[in-house]
């Protein structure tokens, strides 16, 4: 399976646009990890990332340098910006990107600069073949027809757009609007056009839909119109202007002559862009068999045509109060209840009684915190490669020599003692997990355990969500009166935090995967949790 890591900057909100990427992932048979970058920590879409990465401001002077030391440290693939203000810098210094084996998916700077002024974007239009309502840079020399429009030359999500009705209103308007363009306004319905093109510019996808309900200039509802007038004239729009992925185009059609007047374009993923996937247009689809080295031409399949999709509100809780209702506590197992390494030495003390050879758990030991295959290196040096089935078997089937933290027994069952139920979510080998549980004798400690394996596989192993739905199913509480501690920052949280569940990070320094974290509290000794549950 092959591993693709992409970064997207300015998450925000765009939780449904993770989705798309997510389901895509699995439907092409891709280990897919998702990097979101955020200056604070809090855009809800991080919920849905398996990594965060702090970043400066997008106007800080190193803003492009961070990213670039970002990408290289994380091995990014792909980066994937979501807001207009990213998309002239980053577009500006592809090369940087380039330079360290990562692609961007933007377009390039003339054609960006065409979109982020909106005098330059109607001279486009038309010089594609297309109608675009006439701009004025100056409320005095507007002589057109009433109402009209003014709003930023350079601005996005409808933010100081008005509607406006006479002169006199215009004048008021115009010196509130900092550096403004005016049109006249033309009646009729609104539609947004997703495009999507590969690489090179060539189109995959052109999905027109009518923005049936907006809010804030984000389509709440829309239904999708393959007319093939407006399909058309976006070929016009791809010829000129080569887009490298996204570019979401919006025009309005005039209720009265039925002319299409193209007024924005924006070449990113549009807010509602997950629709047109939902619908047929599987654009992250194309992107993960872009990045696998996949040919990919025009879709000539089905798009829903007519078909009506409705947006709505979500939450997730991004950082815990200072106290809740906790009635279920589900604790990870590796590295939160006990220490792994203390596994891997008793792994490889099997491993010596069945070589037979003095010192081979020593050996094995250093080639592990060498960060080596142990057993194939230590094998090579005997000259007993053959045996490597063999001593993995040992391995993995061992009856370990393992204890819990001091204090865990305790802690769990003063837990239940006030009535907590308590359970345990791992991931790793049946085998493996149902002899360390056997060790520990937590079948009496605790109510429930889930080996996520079992469940059907490792693709069930955190962050997927079904095995804290099941056990959320079990109990029958909801998932805000359920806590979950574990130790891995990079997958143990993502799941509680989008079912709404409480989490705590068991902050084990010598933890097989420990990697520090910015955003997350922690506590740091079986003590100090038994306090924070109690």
């Amino acid at each position: 399976m092959k591993e693709i890591h992409i970064l997207f900057t300015g998450v925000g909100r765009r939780i449904e646009l993770l989705r798309a990427y997510r389901q895509a992932a699995l439907c092409q048979n891709v280990n897919l990890k998702i990097y979101g970058a955020d200056m604070a920590g809090t855009a809800p879409a991080l919920a849905y990332c398996d990594y965060i990465r702090k970043v400066c401001a997008m106007k800080d002077p190193g803003y492009i340098d961070a990213l670039v030391e970002i990408c290289k440290n994380d091995n990014i693939d792909l980066l994937i910006p979501t807001i207009d203000t990213d998309l002239l810098v980053l577009s500006q210094n592809v090369d940087k990107f380039k330079a360290i084996g990562t692609r961007v998916l933007i377009s390039a700077p003339d054609k960006i600069t065409i979109c982020r002024d909106k005098n330059n974007t109607g001279e486009f239009f038309e010089s594609c073949g297309l109608k675009a309502p006439k701009t004025y840079n100056d409320y005095r020399k507007y002589d057109d027809r009433f109402p009209c429009f003014i709003k930023p030359k350079d601005g996005s999500s409808s933010i100081n757009a008005f509607k406006v009705e006479d002169a006199s209103e215009l004048e008021v308007y115009a010196h509130q609007v900092d550096d403004y363009i005016i049109q006249p306004f033309v009646s009729g319905r609104e539609y947004t056009i997703d495009i999507f093109c590969d690489f090179e510019g060539n189109p995959v996808f052109i999905t027109p839909r009518e923005r049936m309900q907006v809010r804030a200039g984000e389509v709440l509802k829309t239904q999708i119109h393959m007319d093939s007038v407006m399909i058309e004239e976006s070929r016009k729009l791809i010829a000129g202007f080569k887009p490298c992925g996204p570019m979401t185009v919006q025009l309005i059609q005039d209720e009265v002559t039925g002319d299409n007047y193209y007024i924005e374009i924006n070449p990113r993923y549009g807010g509602g862009a997950p629709l047109s996937m939902k619908a047929g247009a599987r654009s992250a689809e194309v992107v993960l068999k872009l990045l696998c080295g996949e040919a990919v031409e025009e879709y000539t399949g089905i798009i829903e045509d007519n078909a009506i999709y409705s947006r709505f509100d979500d939450s997730v809780c991004i950082s815990d109060g200072d106290s809740y209702d906790i009635k279920g506590v589900v604790f990870d197992l590796d590295d939160t209840l006990y220490g792994e390494k203390d596994y891997v030495r008793s792994g490889y003390a099997k491993i010596e009684e069945y070589l037979g050879v003095s010192g081979a758990a020593d050996m094995l030991w250093r080639y592990f915190e060498e960060g080596k295959p142990a057993i194939d290196s230590y094998l090579n040096d005997l000259g007993r490669e053959s045996e490597k089935d063999a001593c993995l078997e040992v391995y993995r089937n061992q009856q370990p020599d393992i204890k819990l933290y001091d204090g865990v027994a305790d802690m769990l069952k003063e837990l239940r003692d006030k009535g907590y139920k308590i359970g345990i979510i791992t991931d790793g080998r049946p085998e493996g997990q149902r002899n360390k549980i056997a060790a520990f004798g937590l079948e009496q400690l605790v109510d429930d355990i889930i080996i996520t394996d079992e469940l059907g596989g490792t693709q069930f192993r955190k962050p997927n969500d079904i095995s804290f739905r099941i056990m959320q199913n079990r109990w029958r509480m909801p998932f805000e009166s359920m806590v979950y501690v574990g130790d891995n920052v990079n997958k143990d949280f993502q799941a509680p935090k989008q079912l709404g569940m409480k989490w705590i990070w068991m902050k084990n320094t010598d933890g097989l995967y420990f990697k520090d974290d910015d955003f997350m509290d922690s506590v740091d000794s079986i003590e100090a949790l038994r306090k924070k549950l109690l």
